[in-house]
């Protein structure tokens, strides 16, 4: 008899997929409704993996005294993350030695491929090396394994097995909603991302060289009133941000050439039935963004693409990002690695996006606009690669064409994908050269980024997520797609919603004061940042500020930063 289950997010990070926080990804939700489905009385505790670094000893009590534990792991793509940390190969083979009373299974992207290295090559570790430590690992569909697990018997249940079609997927979707109550982001910056359909629309062509999203099969489609009602149980409980970002493509969901084209044209009536549903179901929602969107689409389908587009704007919040996965503009890269576009088109798909999505929202950030993502290492790649990604980045800033952010990684080289074979020779060749581009690119993003938001700009809605005392710098940034980060160099210790004034910028950040500034209180080199010493001087001199009439008598326009009880920014 199941009366305990624990569920260990160790956060996944694939093509088509996030779950670092504040995103919650759909394994945990599908697995809980799965579990739920059976039986409603079952406790499920949710725990991520930094609450269980943070309180290990709890942690395994909790594990022990329950009959399974299931982990969620796997950053395919890894990279580095604000919100949290994923659980690593050695945590895995150490903490599960010490878990001996449960069923332990290890499901998601590490119990497919293994574990993803953040400099590119052969994966870390491939899921045998973690065998000894589980007793089962599921390559299949985790919700599909656990829920016959439960109802016919683990003689029954095949961990190899997966959808053939998403009824039942549907219905766990909105059973294991819930969960996200024991999410530690609930009730602040907590983002559901949602799936609206599975496999990459390119399967008939063998998709990309390097991509694992192909080994998933045919397209699977959601309906749309099945992502709708999916997203009114989320918002129920109280989630307030979404991203449809679990597919390869959101431009062509639902496309009747889905799974038969290579280039599926896009239906925008489609996207009009989610997005619309979406509004009327989540009426005061306060993100819903997108991801992932295929440049060869753009380029193939003009017209329906640029509706498509129109659809999503019409319904989204701003400050929203299409990832483009351009990967390599290298007509000869492009060629050996079926990649979607061409120098040229890789442009076009660029300027299509500013053209639908580069207008000013409410939250300070244009509506909609591309991001470009890089793959190094690919076959065919010599240095004329990386002089020709650098010029056609080149191009786009001449062309006065924005882009929110850059991407570049070395190819991490998975099981059952066609690079395995061909191995990582060309990363460890060309390692100078990618550490040059990566320079390169790092300089022409601070440039995008200048367009994107220049100083004086004013940012809305910006959740505080960390205070460094050591550098004296908050971090916060809004909820989103590829949200841009703010270093505020002012000690906000608390959970907060602010908002921001740009006045520099670092990397792929930007420095801000949060508003309003106290202008009786704060020190004159922060005033400064914002509104020159002249001014800031002047503030100074008039002190002490009765009443809000003298501070625009005094300041002016300025008079917008600053108020009598905002942030002194004292770092106290």
């Amino acid at each position: 008899m199941v009366s305990k289950i624990v569920i260990l997010d160790g956060y996944t990070d694939e093509p088509a997929g996030f779950g670092v926080p504040p995103y919650i990804d759909v394994y945990p939700r599908y697995i809980a409704g799965a579990i739920w489905s059976y039986d409603p009385s079952i406790t499920i505790r949710y725990l991520t993996v930094d609450w269980a670094r943070e309180h290990f000893e709890e942690f395994l009590k909790l594990a022990n005294n329950s009959d399974i534990v299931i982990v969620i792991a796997g950053a395919v793509v890894p990279g580095k993350y604000l919100g949290g940390t994923p659980i690593n190969v050695e945590e895995l083979k150490s903490w599960f030695r010490l878990i001996d009373r449960p069923l332990k299974l290890l499901v998601g992207p590490a119990a497919l491929y293994g574990f993803g290295n953040e400099g590119g090559g052969y994966v870390k570790a491939l899921p045998r090396d973690v065998k000894e430590n589980f007793d089962v690992i599921v390559t299949g569909d985790p919700d599909l394994y656990i829920y016959t697990l439960l109802k016919e018997g683990a003689e029954k249940a095949e961990p190899w097995r997966r959808w053939d079609s998403l009824e039942m997927l549907d219905k766990f979707a909105i059973k294991g909603a819930k969960i996200v109550e024991q999410h530690p982001n609930y009730g602040y910056n907590l983002i559901a991302e949602i799936e609206t359909y599975r496999g990459c629309t390119r399967f008939v062509s063998g998709g990309c060289s390097f991509c694992v999203t192909k080994n998933y099969g045919r397209v699977l489609v959601r309906k749309p009133e099945s992502i709708v009602r999916e997203v009114e149980a989320l918002y129920n409980v109280g989630v307030r941000h979404f991203r449809l970002g679990r597919q390869s493509d959101i431009l062509v969901y639902g496309s009747r050439e889905l799974g038969v084209e290579e280039w599926p044209r896009p239906d925008p009536s489609m996207l009009e039935k989610v997005f619309h549903g979406i509004r009327v179901v989540a009426p005061s929602l306060q993100t819903l963004h997108i991801d992932n969107v295929n440049p060869g689409t753009l380029v193939h389908h003009e017209k329906e693409s640029i509706e498509a587009l129109k659809v999503i704007v019409k319904y989204h919040t701003p400050g929203d990002v299409a990832a483009l996965g351009i990967e390599s503009v290298d007509p000869r890269v492009v060629k050996l690695n079926n990649l979607k576009v061409d120098f040229e088109g890789a442009i076009k798909a660029v300027e299509i996006v500013n053209r639908v999505g580069r207008t000013r929202g409410y939250n300070g950030l244009p509506e909609l606009l591309p991001g470009i993502n890089f793959v190094l290492g690919l076959p065919g790649e010599t240095a004329e690669t990386f002089r020709l990604n650098l010029e056609f980045l080149e191009e786009l800033l001449k062309r006065n064409l924005l882009v929110r952010r850059i991407n570049v990684r070395q190819v991490l080289i998975l099981p059952a994908t066609r690079l395995w074979d061909f191995g990582d020779k060309l990363i460890k060749k060309h390692k100078k050269l990618i550490q040059w581009f990566k320079s390169r690119v790092q300089e022409l993003s601070r440039l995008f980024l200048e367009r994107v938001v220049p100083r004086g700009t004013i940012l809305r809605g910006l959740y505080v997520e960390r205070y460094m005392p050591n550098l004296g710098v908050t971090f916060a940034r809004q909820a989103g797609s590829y949200p841009i980060v703010a270093e505020i160099p002012c000690r906000i210790s608390e959970k907060a919603v602010i908002d921001v004034v740009v006045y520099g910028y670092s990397g792929r950040s930007v420095r801000a004061l949060p508003l309003p500034l106290d202008a009786n209180k704060v020190p004159l080199s922060i005033a400064a940042k914002v509104v020159g010493k002249n001014m800031a001087n002047k503030l100074a001199l008039n002190r002490p500020y009765k009443n809000a009439d003298m501070l625009k008598r005094v300041l002016g326009k300025a008079s917008i930063y600053f108020s009598l009880h905002g942030y002194a920014c004292t770092n106290t």
